[in-house]
């Protein structure tokens, strides 16, 4: 494609290397502090942070080059923490359950407590723990199940503003077989939970005021699916009453998801709140950076950026705060790193490519992965540490992917243009147009025409396709891929069961090759943020606000016959 003649519509003064004023706004309302007020400035510091000695002056300045440009964003933490005293640089802490005991119950409640007043998300897997109604040898009660252990965790996150600067994130899961499976399927089924006499039920209730209390409403859930699951439906064809539940749930609620954890992998059951690191060891961390494919032309400039991506997550576990000394030994001997990319749909439409895992994508995929591995491992032994058990993750990148203006994760861009819903004033909608960024510089940059680019809401008909991407991007990642697949509104009462039960087999078909999976149905969570338009409609009314109603609703075509978009 040749470059055509009009520039981007937004550049910076202060930081000329964002591409909207979203991204600007978002470095400015959550990472910059004093003295670090301009990107550049917190890329230094940063990089002089964790780095320190480790790292050669040369790479140290190559190292800040390449996170200014947005070629490599470590996670969210570093960002904030960048040039503060306390250096809590992970994401997210990796939290087991790990005896069925009055000690280990109360155990919990604290670890989740000292890692989310870091700011670090948990996730927390409670398979161990009986089921609601046993019998209590020593007082003579009967358990409570876990189901409420994950509510007690749920409330703390709500009252905890974690590091006193954003919401919590918690994750929950359970195993497949657990006795308590089927009320956990049910757990965040709102529609169904009536709220006093009112007449109406959490769900609706939370349409209209997001902020309204309900079940487990700061924790995503899943379910883990175990090597004793996959046989016995490679073995029979068998999808299992479990699974077959948990898909038709997720049609409808967009919860539980699916972890899927088989052979080798089995005992990493435990997942951050996004659930893209996996770990079999309580207390073990998460430490995310992304390399942005959007911005980096050619293989070798991206060998060189995964290679210094890789050398600071690892200095990372060398300089990274912990909220409490477990889990300096569980880092200790595992060094998790969690290099992730994203900008992936960006690169692929730069190329002119469809959705899919081309040839030239497979190509620097292997890259990323044999690249990542053979540097950690060669870094460790010279800075005399354990070598990482694990090198790659792919996050979702919501924060970072906005920040860098380029398509998150692995996910394909939800709308070129859209609507942006929120809340003001209590009672009122108002609405903003967008034209997403990514896509605009593409637009901008080489005269793609916008109706021409794929986005999730193309491919929620093409789930299939979708899927495959996913698996076959996995292949190269030695944890996990957080990304969620919209579909169309098949979760409804109304929904078509041979089209349903279709979703379920080629799920399970796929389910070697993935560790984890979520869906976002269309329409599963009432009204919502956003909701597609076309790009002539956007342009044309692009920084306008308006308001409207709590009466009315939005409505966003993706299936033929109407209904609000997830994204």
């Amino acid at each position: 494609m040749e470059k055509g003649n009009k520039m981007p519509q937004f550049r910076s003064n202060e930081n000329p290397m964002f591409r909207s004023k979203f991204s600007e706004d978002i470095f400015k309302h959550k990472y910059a502090h004093h003295g670090c007020e301009t990107w550049d400035a917190l890329a230094s510091t940063l990089v002089d942070d964790v780095c320190q000695e480790h790292l050669s002056k040369d790479e140290k300045d190559e190292l800040k080059r390449i996170i200014t440009d947005l070629k490599f964003i470590p996670g969210g933490r570093y960002l904030y923490y960048a040039g503060r005293e306390n250096k809590f640089f992970n994401n997210c802490y990796l939290l087991k359950a790990e005896e069925d005991t009055r000690e280990d119950w109360a155990d919990i409640s604290w670890k989740s407590e000292s890692c989310l007043m870091t700011g670090g998300g948990i996730g927390v897997d409670y398979s161990v723990y009986r089921e609601e109604g046993r019998l209590l040898n020593g007082t003579g009660g009967l358990a409570s199940g876990p189901i409420p252990k994950m509510q007690m965790i749920n409330e703390i996150g709500r009252r905890v503003m974690q590091g006193g600067s954003r919401r919590s994130a918690i994750y929950a899961s359970l195993n497949w077989k657990h006795l308590d499976i089927d009320k956990f399927l049910a757990s965040k089924n709102w529609y169904d939970m009536p709220v006093g006499e009112t007449g109406f039920s959490i769900g609706q209730i939370k349409e209209q005021d997001f902020n309204f209390i309900a079940p487990l409403d700061m924790t995503n859930i899943s379910v883990n699916y175990d090597t004793e699951w996959l046989l016995n439906y490679w073995r029979t064809g068998d999808v299992g009453n479990t699974f077959s539940q948990n898909v038709k749930q997720a049609l409808s609620t967009a919860e539980p998801g699916f972890s899927f954890n088989f052979f080798e992998k089995e005992n990493e059951t435990l997942r951050n709140a996004c659930t893209e690191v996996t770990s079999e060891d309580d207390s073990d961390v998460c430490n995310l950076g992304s390399v942005n494919m959007g911005r980096i032309d050619d293989l070798k400039e991206f060998a060189d950026v995964v290679e210094l991506a890789t050398k600071f997550l690892l200095c990372g576990t060398l300089r990274a705060k912990l909220p409490y000394d477990k889990v300096y030994k569980v880092r200790e001997k595992n060094r998790r790193l969690g290099l992730g990319l994203m900008g992936m749909h960006e690169w692929l439409i730069k190329g002119g490519q469809k959705y899919e895992v081309t040839e030239g994508l497979h190509k620097w995929l292997a890259v990323y992965k044999g690249v990542s591995d053979h540097i950690s491992a060669n870094f460790a032994d010279t800075l005399g540490c354990s070598r990482p058990v694990a090198n790659r993750a792919i996050a979702p990148t919501g924060s970072i992917g906005i920040l860098a203006g380029t398509s998150t994760g692995i996910e394909p861009i939800f709308a070129v243009a859209y609507k942006r819903r929120y809340l003001k004033g209590g009672n009122r909608w108002h609405y903003q147009y967008v034209v997403d960024s990514a896509a605009q510089e593409i637009i901008d940059l080489y005269d793609v025409n916008p109706e021409k680019i794929e986005s999730a809401l193309d491919l929620a008909e093409d789930y299939k396709r979708r899927i495959k991407f996913q698996a076959d991007v996995q292949d190269y990642v030695d944890m996990s891929i957080s990304s969620t697949i919209n579909l169309p509104k098949w979760g409804s009462k109304l929904n078509n069961e041979d089209t349903v039960n279709e979703f379920t087999d080629t799920l399970a078909s796929y389910a070697h090759r993935l560790r984890g999976f979520t869906v976002y149905p269309d329409g599963c969570r009432g009204g919502q943020p956003l909701s597609s338009v076309s790009y002539s409609e956007a342009v044309e009314k692009l920084g306008e606000e308006f308001e409207e109603g709590l009466e009315t609703h939005d409505i966003c075509d993706i299936t033929g016959h109407g209904g609000s978009c997830g994204v």
